[in-house]
């Protein structure tokens, strides 16, 4: 009977850190593309201020959604 409980417990532990961990990459993922796109539209378009804007507006929109769906 422990076992099938001990068993369960890790389950729900493993799926638990997996589930944080998927998010964890799924946020760096799209962070990093955020950050890609605000450097091209500084560098090569030169609209700075622009890409400033979306840099910061979405980096705090990237962790307000990921604070709410956490």
């Amino acid at each position: 009977m422990t076992d099938a409980t001990t068993a369960k417990d890790e389950y729900r532990s493993h799926l638990a850190t997996y589930t944080f961990f998927s998010k964890l990459v799924t946020f760096m993922i799209l962070w990093i593309i955020l950050l890609l796109s605000s450097m091209a539209l500084g560098l090569i378009a030169h609209l700075s201020i622009i890409g400033l804007l979306l840099g910061v507006g979405g980096t705090l929109a990237l962790l307000a959604g990921f604070a709410i769906l956490g």
